[in-house]
Protein backbone atom coordinates (compact mmCIF):
# COMPACT_ATOMS: atom_id res chain seq x y z
CA UNK A 1 0.00 0.00 0.00
CA UNK A 2 1.43 3.35 -1.04
CA UNK A 3 1.04 6.30 1.29
CA UNK A 4 1.87 9.98 1.31
CA UNK A 5 5.23 11.37 2.38
CA UNK A 6 5.35 13.19 5.74
CA UNK A 7 7.80 16.10 5.87
CA UNK A 8 9.13 16.52 9.40
CA UNK A 9 10.56 19.96 10.21
CA UNK A 10 12.62 19.03 13.25
CA UNK A 11 15.70 19.60 15.34
CA UNK A 12 13.88 21.96 17.73
CA UNK A 13 15.07 20.03 19.67
CA UNK A 14 16.32 16.74 18.22
CA UNK A 15 15.33 15.06 21.49
CA UNK A 16 11.65 15.36 20.62
CA UNK A 17 12.21 15.01 16.86
CA UNK A 18 13.66 11.56 17.52
CA UNK A 19 10.42 10.69 19.30
CA UNK A 20 8.41 11.99 16.33
CA UNK A 21 10.40 9.75 13.99
CA UNK A 22 9.80 6.73 16.21
CA UNK A 23 6.10 7.47 16.67
CA UNK A 24 5.29 7.94 12.98
CA UNK A 25 7.07 4.70 12.13
CA UNK A 26 5.39 2.78 14.94
CA UNK A 27 1.99 4.11 13.90
CA UNK A 28 2.46 3.01 10.29
CA UNK A 29 3.69 -0.41 11.43
CA UNK A 30 0.73 -0.81 13.77
CA UNK A 31 -1.77 0.17 11.08
CA UNK A 32 -0.27 -1.74 8.15
CA UNK A 33 1.57 -4.58 9.89
CA UNK A 34 4.52 -6.56 8.65
CA UNK A 35 7.64 -4.59 7.83
CA UNK A 36 5.82 -1.38 6.91
CA UNK A 37 7.26 1.94 8.07
CA UNK A 38 6.62 5.60 7.35
CA UNK A 39 7.52 7.35 4.14
CA UNK A 40 8.99 10.54 5.56
CA UNK A 41 11.62 13.22 5.13
CA UNK A 42 13.29 14.94 8.07
CA UNK A 43 14.95 18.34 8.07
CA UNK A 44 16.79 18.89 11.36
CA UNK A 45 17.94 22.34 12.47
CA UNK A 46 20.92 23.15 14.64
CA UNK A 47 18.76 24.14 17.59
CA UNK A 48 21.38 26.51 19.05
CA UNK A 49 20.75 28.81 16.09
CA UNK A 50 16.96 28.69 16.47
CA UNK A 51 17.07 29.14 20.26
CA UNK A 52 19.25 32.24 19.89
CA UNK A 53 16.74 33.78 17.47
CA UNK A 54 13.83 32.92 19.78
CA UNK A 55 15.31 34.59 22.83
CA UNK A 56 16.54 37.58 20.81
CA UNK A 57 13.01 38.09 19.50
CA UNK A 58 14.24 37.73 15.91
CA UNK A 59 11.17 35.90 14.68
CA UNK A 60 11.70 37.39 11.22
CA UNK A 61 14.98 35.55 10.82
CA UNK A 62 13.51 32.42 12.37
CA UNK A 63 10.65 32.58 9.86
CA UNK A 64 13.11 32.86 6.97
CA UNK A 65 14.98 29.77 8.21
CA UNK A 66 11.75 27.82 8.68
CA UNK A 67 10.51 28.75 5.21
CA UNK A 68 13.79 27.71 3.60
CA UNK A 69 13.64 24.35 5.39
CA UNK A 70 9.98 23.82 4.47
CA UNK A 71 10.78 24.50 0.83
CA UNK A 72 13.60 21.96 0.98
CA UNK A 73 11.12 19.35 2.21
CA UNK A 74 8.67 20.35 -0.50
CA UNK A 75 11.32 20.02 -3.22
CA UNK A 76 12.30 16.67 -1.73
CA UNK A 77 8.82 15.29 -2.33
CA UNK A 78 6.99 15.77 0.99
CA UNK A 79 3.19 15.81 0.74
CA UNK A 80 2.49 17.11 4.25
CA UNK A 81 4.43 19.46 6.51
CA UNK A 82 4.72 18.74 10.24
CA UNK A 83 6.53 21.30 12.43
CA UNK A 84 7.92 19.13 15.23
CA UNK A 85 7.64 21.75 17.96
CA UNK A 86 4.82 23.72 19.56
CA UNK A 87 6.72 27.00 19.96
CA UNK A 88 7.64 27.38 16.30
CA UNK A 89 3.97 27.19 15.35
CA UNK A 90 4.22 30.90 16.11
CA UNK A 91 5.39 31.01 12.48
CA UNK A 92 2.99 28.42 11.07
CA UNK A 93 1.00 30.93 9.01
CA UNK A 94 4.13 32.38 7.41
CA UNK A 95 5.47 28.92 6.61
CA UNK A 96 2.15 27.72 5.19
CA UNK A 97 1.92 30.80 2.95
CA UNK A 98 5.34 30.02 1.47
CA UNK A 99 4.68 26.42 0.39
CA UNK A 100 1.98 24.59 -1.55
CA UNK A 101 1.88 21.47 0.59
CA UNK A 102 -0.55 21.47 3.56
CA UNK A 103 0.71 22.10 7.08
CA UNK A 104 -0.84 20.09 9.91
CA UNK A 105 -1.05 22.56 12.82
CA UNK A 106 -0.24 20.85 16.12
CA UNK A 107 -3.03 22.64 18.01
CA UNK A 108 -5.81 21.35 15.76
CA UNK A 109 -5.65 17.57 16.35
CA UNK A 110 -4.86 18.27 20.01
CA UNK A 111 -7.99 20.39 20.39
CA UNK A 112 -10.05 17.82 18.49
CA UNK A 113 -8.90 15.10 20.90
CA UNK A 114 -9.74 17.27 23.92
CA UNK A 115 -13.19 18.17 22.60
CA UNK A 116 -13.90 14.51 21.82
CA UNK A 117 -13.18 13.74 25.48
CA UNK A 118 -15.90 16.17 26.52
CA UNK A 119 -13.52 18.62 28.21
CA UNK A 120 -13.44 22.35 27.60
CA UNK A 121 -11.20 23.90 30.31
CA UNK A 122 -7.55 23.01 29.81
CA UNK A 123 -4.26 23.92 31.41
CA UNK A 124 -1.36 24.66 29.07
CA UNK A 125 2.29 23.91 29.76
CA UNK A 126 4.98 24.95 27.29
CA UNK A 127 7.72 27.44 26.67
CA UNK A 128 7.15 31.01 27.83
CA UNK A 129 6.46 31.90 24.18
CA UNK A 130 3.68 29.31 23.96
CA UNK A 131 2.16 30.07 27.36
CA UNK A 132 2.32 33.86 27.12
CA UNK A 133 1.79 34.73 23.45
CA UNK A 134 -1.52 34.36 21.68
CA UNK A 135 -0.57 32.29 18.62
CA UNK A 136 -1.36 29.02 20.45
CA UNK A 137 -3.80 29.93 23.21
CA UNK A 138 -5.74 32.10 20.80
CA UNK A 139 -6.12 29.30 18.26
CA UNK A 140 -7.37 26.89 20.92
CA UNK A 141 -9.92 29.43 22.11
CA UNK A 142 -11.06 31.08 18.87
CA UNK A 143 -11.07 28.04 16.58
CA UNK A 144 -11.92 25.29 19.02
CA UNK A 145 -13.88 26.89 21.85
CA UNK A 146 -11.51 25.85 24.63
CA UNK A 147 -10.90 27.86 27.79
CA UNK A 148 -7.13 27.89 28.33
CA UNK A 149 -5.47 28.34 31.72
CA UNK A 150 -1.73 29.02 32.01
CA UNK A 151 0.43 28.87 35.14
CA UNK A 152 1.22 32.00 37.09
CA UNK A 153 4.41 33.95 36.34
CA UNK A 154 6.66 32.01 38.73
CA UNK A 155 5.41 28.66 37.48
CA UNK A 156 5.77 29.77 33.85
CA UNK A 157 9.39 30.69 34.50
CA UNK A 158 10.04 27.31 36.10
CA UNK A 159 8.39 25.37 33.26
CA UNK A 160 10.34 27.35 30.65
CA UNK A 161 13.68 26.94 32.45
CA UNK A 162 13.32 23.18 32.74
CA UNK A 163 12.59 22.89 29.03
CA UNK A 164 15.62 24.89 27.88
CA UNK A 165 18.13 24.05 30.60
CA UNK A 166 17.27 20.37 30.98
CA UNK A 167 14.87 18.64 28.59
CA UNK A 168 16.28 19.85 25.27
CA UNK A 169 19.68 18.71 26.59
CA UNK A 170 18.35 15.25 27.40
CA UNK A 171 18.34 15.76 31.17
CA UNK A 172 15.29 14.27 32.89
CA UNK A 173 15.50 15.06 36.61
CA UNK A 174 13.23 13.72 39.37
CA UNK A 175 13.20 17.12 41.11
CA UNK A 176 11.87 18.75 37.96
CA UNK A 177 9.20 16.08 37.57
CA UNK A 178 8.06 16.84 41.12
CA UNK A 179 8.04 20.57 40.36
CA UNK A 180 5.91 19.99 37.26
CA UNK A 181 3.53 17.83 39.31
CA UNK A 182 2.99 20.82 41.60
CA UNK A 183 2.43 23.19 38.67
CA UNK A 184 -0.15 20.79 37.22
CA UNK A 185 -1.87 20.46 40.59
CA UNK A 186 -2.21 24.24 40.83
CA UNK A 187 -3.81 24.34 37.36
CA UNK A 188 -6.24 21.62 38.43
CA UNK A 189 -7.08 23.60 41.56
CA UNK A 190 -8.00 26.53 39.27
CA UNK A 191 -10.41 24.36 37.30
CA UNK A 192 -8.36 22.65 34.59
CA UNK A 193 -10.18 19.50 33.43
CA UNK A 194 -7.13 18.38 31.45
CA UNK A 195 -3.59 19.60 30.76
CA UNK A 196 -1.92 20.06 27.40
CA UNK A 197 1.76 19.13 27.31
CA UNK A 198 2.30 21.99 24.89
CA UNK A 199 6.01 21.54 24.38
CA UNK A 200 7.21 18.49 22.52
CA UNK A 201 9.90 17.81 25.14
CA UNK A 202 7.60 17.76 28.17
CA UNK A 203 6.50 14.19 27.44
CA UNK A 204 10.10 13.19 28.23
CA UNK A 205 9.47 14.29 31.83
CA UNK A 206 5.78 14.11 32.70
CA UNK A 207 3.79 10.85 32.85
CA UNK A 208 0.05 10.22 33.14
CA UNK A 209 0.41 9.33 36.81
CA UNK A 210 1.86 12.80 37.48
CA UNK A 211 -1.54 14.41 37.03
CA UNK A 212 -4.97 14.10 38.61
CA UNK A 213 -6.55 14.97 35.24
CA UNK A 214 -5.84 13.61 31.74
CA UNK A 215 -2.69 14.79 29.98
CA UNK A 216 -2.75 15.47 26.25
CA UNK A 217 0.67 14.80 24.74
CA UNK A 218 0.94 17.02 21.67
CA UNK A 219 3.89 15.05 20.30
CA UNK A 220 1.98 11.79 20.16
CA UNK A 221 -1.26 13.40 18.95
CA UNK A 222 0.51 15.32 16.18
CA UNK A 223 2.42 12.26 14.97
CA UNK A 224 -0.72 10.10 14.98
CA UNK A 225 -2.68 12.73 13.01
CA UNK A 226 0.10 12.98 10.42
CA UNK A 227 0.08 9.21 9.90
CA UNK A 228 -3.71 9.12 9.64
CA UNK A 229 -3.51 11.77 6.92
CA UNK A 230 -0.70 10.02 5.06
CA UNK A 231 -2.45 6.64 5.07
CA UNK A 232 -5.75 8.19 4.02
CA UNK A 233 -4.16 9.11 0.72
CA UNK A 234 -3.96 12.78 1.55
CA UNK A 235 -7.38 13.81 2.74
CA UNK A 236 -7.31 17.38 4.06
CA UNK A 237 -5.74 17.70 7.51
CA UNK A 238 -8.30 18.21 10.29
CA UNK A 239 -9.47 21.80 10.49
CA UNK A 240 -12.05 23.49 12.71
Amino acid sequence: MSHKVIGLLGGMSWESSAVYYRLVNEAVRDRLGGLHSARCLLWSFDFAEIEALQHAGRWDLAAAAMIEAARRLERGGANLLVICTNTMHRLADEVQAAVALPLLHIADPTAARIRASGRRVVGLLGTAFTMEQDFYKGRLAARHGLEVLVPDAADRALVHRVIYDELVRGHVLPASREAYQQVIARLVDRGAEAVILGCTEIMLLVRPEDSAVPLFDTTAIHAEAAVAWALSGGAAPPQP
